[in-house]
């Protein structure tokens, strides 16, 4: 007790000089500093509960500390295009409404959807005349907005770019000089009741685009004889290429629900490959494979798809590159004009011509070329 009460009085006195000498309180304003004026806050004394000693705020004086000079900083708080100069707004505006999916990818906070978003928001509505026209963009509100405004603004260093290896998205093990050397891909999808796939040649041109159904799949106890003769037909219809790639799929053994789904995906993908590359003695060192597995995971993180370790479905990606086909000098992929006659309302939203195993194996055929473009041995 003795011991608070001479606290108590130390502070008192301490109070006391300061207002003598005209000042706030315990925490005075420095002459020459930036700390603004703190707000009068009061301690209460323990040993005395009637007694008060006037202290700072520190709320006060943690908001001031936190005041930015950025107009922008907080959502909502002013007009985008008041957060910048004429010159900023113009070079902002010149990206967004010139840029390509993969290079607006390259902003930050524009990585998958958000960039298909804005080439389609532009296509339908214009270019984008002002920054506040930007947040109407679907998944781009103001917070998010401004990330990319300043992003643009001031791009972020680059790393240097990890090079993915060969062996983390195609199996077995092949040389690279074999793919490299490839004129032309058959990707292959494998559904719960058809088989779809893509010919692609080097140059991205789709040479061959469509799916069978596959009417034994699934059906009793997956009897092997009925399962050979669907596959057999569908293999009779596959165009010749260098390489047949099958997706890999990515189905967890601990989801014992999936089970039936996965033991069916696996007796498909086991007949396909006996079928396609029948072969009794050990492979050649000489002569590569024409059958490969490609990860189905590996294509959904190349092209944005993944959310956690679930892939959406591809088809807005598709029917961008199909628009690009059209749109742009140097597309993406070509397509001949017969076939974007052929799908062009194929993959539109609420669809029911099951068209996801068509739009796998095209995203497929793609990530095997560019992802080849850029991986390592």
């Amino acid at each position: 007790m003795k011991m608070m009460w001479v606290v108590r009085r130390f502070l008192s006195s301490v109070v006391q000089r300061g207002r003598s000498a005209g000042q706030l309180g315990l925490l005075c304003r420095p002459r020459h500093g930036s700390l603004p004026d703190l707000e009068h806050r009061y301690l209460q004394c323990t040993c005395c509960w009637r007694s008060r000693v006037p202290v700072a705020s520190f709320e006060t004086m943690n908001a001031a500390r936190s005041t930015s000079s950025d107009p922008c900083k907080e959502a909502g708080s002013e007009p985008l295009d008041a957060c910048y100069t004429s010159e900023q707004r113009a070079a902002i505006l010149q990206l967004l409404n010139t840029a390509s999916p993969s290079e607006l990818a390259g902003v930050k906070m524009l990585r998958g959807r958000k960039s298909l978003n804005i080439v389609e928001y532009r296509t339908k509505n214009g270019p984008f005349k002002t920054l506040e026209s930007v947040v109407n963009v679907p998944l781009l509100k103001h917070k998010s907005a401004v990330i990319v405004f300043n992003s643009i603004l001031n791009p972020m260093k680059k790393e240097r770019k990890v090079r993915i290896q060969l062996a983390k998205f195609i199996r077995p093990e092949v040389d690279r000089s074999w793919l490299e050397d490839a004129n032309s891909i058959v990707s292959i999808i494998c559904g719960t009741n058809k088989i779809a796939w893509a010919h692609v040649d080097r140059g991205m041109t789709v040479l061959d685009w469509q799916q069978a159904d596959c009417p034994n799949f699934l059906k009793g106890t997956y009897m092997a004889s009925a399962y050979l003769n669907d596959v057999s037909s569908v293999v009779s219809l596959l165009p010749s290429g260098d390489f047949y790639v099958i997706e890999k799929p990515s189905i967890s053994v601990q989801n014992t629900t999936l089970f039936p789904i996965m033991a069916h995906m696996r007796t498909v993908e086991a007949m396909l490959f006996a079928v396609l590359e029948p072969r009794i003695s050990p492979p050649e060192p000489n002569i590569p494979p024409r059958v490969l597995n490609m990860m189905r995971t590996a294509v959904g993180r190349h092209f944005g798809l993944m959310v956690g370790e679930s892939r959406t479905s591809g088809a807005q990606t598709v029917r961008q590159l199909m628009t690009e086909s059209v749109t742009q000098k140097l597309p993406r992929v070509n397509f001949p004009q017969e076939m974007l006659v052929k799908y062009r309302h194929y993959f539109q939203m609420g669809s029911r011509r099951g068209g996801e195993e068509l739009c796998d194996a095209l995203l497929q055929a793609v990530a095997f070329y560019e992802l080849l473009s850029e991986s390592s041995c």
